[in-house]
């Protein structure tokens, strides 16, 4: 039997094949890279609350900027699927040499920026007593910044040629080191001097490296990587590749700007409710977090299948694929609701003690249950719009959705009168669902508009 001769049933079954081989590797990569903020967190915060309070504000200074950066380099994903998918290997090559050029400049950037950041501390109002060990933890982490650059390059180009197990090898491997640099350096290990905070930059900085060098060399050594040349000459500015990164990277490092500014803005007014009010937020937002890392990797796949379908100019599989992530990451969030709905006195009993406090989390986890559909299907919807090199009306849809309807609805509910009063957490959380369900149903009416400006085509499924 001739693929094209396969039932619609058994194309979505060989597309979910593919897109779940894609994503396992991706979502223990995921997972590994949030355990070293949550082992960052628990070994600091062992030393003292001033060393934790340094890695925290230090954390919301040093990540926006990185998940900008990222954003950026991950234009590589989608153009190395087109161009794989249209047997244009050698162009691959050139390409993410531009991107490693792009992402050394945006890193020595970051780097800059994290060096001098007193400015930003008492912009933030940090403690007078915090900024040292602040400012000393980020300049530990800016050492950091030109490695992890170059291995989400070199990440991003490794998986648009559908190679993910790599990621996650590495991710786990980093996790590991992560864990031993931590205990050396926070606590004076092995003859070194215990730097308690500073130290946690410091083995940041130094896992991010390791990474680096464990990608460059899966990169050099791996045969499926070689009929790109990444490596045949060094990278030279080429004014038309970098401008052509920036125009499809630029808008999804905003995105991803937007999206976790919108979360430190909103901890910010929570602030004023009261350190219980606040710490049940951070339950479920931290519990939502971890979820998340689920459909975000299988969004990362879905560019990918969708990239590759394009180059192959299959435009009926690129629109199987994206619609058939978006079913799976919807389902995957339905169990992952029904779940949350069923067990929050069980999930909130990991995060705390306190009975104030899960009582308070036990309430926001019902409303963090419905804030999971809408999010997984806002994210594996962006995924598919990647794939399709679609980004700068995305970012337009996410800064109405966020900053025009769910930011404004949170603060009316939670802080003011609007409404049935001031509903504290929950008038926020109220307000990012509804952000998240404006923004899964402008990018759904999106692809789909996206996807039809693409003439169907006899091509056979792959």
């Amino acid at each position: 039997m001739s693929p094209s001769s396969l039932s619609i049933a058994q194309r979505v079954s060989s597309e979910l094949k593919a897109l779940v081989a894609l994503s396992a590797p991706l979502i223990a990569a995921q997972i590994s890279q949030s355990a070293m903020g949550f082992v960052d967190t628990l070994m600091s915060g062992r030393v003292s609350s001033l060393d934790l309070a340094a890695v925290a504000m230090g954390s919301s200074i040093w990540f926006p900027a990185f998940l900008f950066m990222l954003g950026i380099l991950m234009a590589v994903t989608p153009t190395v699927a087109q161009l794989a998918g249209a047997g244009k290997r050698v162009e691959i090559g050139e390409h993410v040499r531009q991107a490693l050029l792009l992402g050394c400049l945006l890193s020595l950037g970051v780097l800059f920026l994290l060096r001098n950041a007193q400015p930003l501390l008492i912009l933030m109002d940090v403690a007078p007593q915090a900024r040292p060990l602040t400012l000393a933890y980020l300049r530990g982490v800016s050492w950091g910044m030109p490695a992890i650059a170059i291995f989400f390059t070199l990440r991003h180009f490794s998986e648009g040629l559908s190679c993910t197990k790599p990621s996650m090898v590495i991710g786990l491997i980093g996790l590991g080191f992560n864990v031993l640099a931590n205990y050396v350096l926070i606590y004076g290990k092995l003859g070194f001097p215990a730097l308690g905070g500073a130290g946690c930059g410091w083995a940041t900085a130094l896992t991010m490296w390791l990474m680096c060098l464990c990608m460059l060399g899966t990169v050099w050594k791996g045969q499926v990587y070689r009929s790109a040349g990444l490596f045949v000459c060094w990278p030279r500015p080429v004014k038309q590749e970098l401008w052509q990164l920036l125009k499809l990277g630029l808008p999804i490092g905003c995105s991803l700007f937007i999206e976790s500014s919108i979360f430190a803005v909103i901890a910010l007014l929570i602030g004023s409710l009261g350190v219980d009010m606040v710490a049940a937020h951070q339950i479920c937002l931290s519990f939502s977090s971890l979820i998340f890392m689920v459909p975000m990797s299988i969004s990362s796949a879905i560019s990918v299948r969708v990239g590759r379908a394009i180059g192959q100019q299959d435009f009926r599989l690129a629109r199987l694929a994206g619609y058939t992530g978006i079913g799976l990451t919807a389902l995957i969030a339905v169990f992952s609701a029904s779940l949350t709905l069923s067990f929050p006195a069980a999930i909130t009993s990991i995060y705390t003690r306190n009975p104030e406090v899960a009582a308070m989390a036990t309430r926001l986890l019902i409303l963090a249950a419905l804030f999971q559909f809408s999010d997984a299907v806002q994210v594996s919807t962006s995924g598919a719009l990647r794939g399709y090199k679609d980004t700068r009306v995305p970012m337009a849809m996410l800064i109405v959705a966020y900053w025009l309807i769910g930011l404004p609805l949170g603060y009316g509910l939670g802080l003011t009168s609007f409404g049935p009063g001031p509903m504290g957490a929950a008038g926020f959380w109220i307000g990012l669902i509804a952000g998240l369900t404006a923004a899964a149903i402008l990018l759904s009416l999106r692809l789909r508009h996206v996807s039809s400006r693409y003439r169907w085509r006899p091509h056979e499924y792959r």
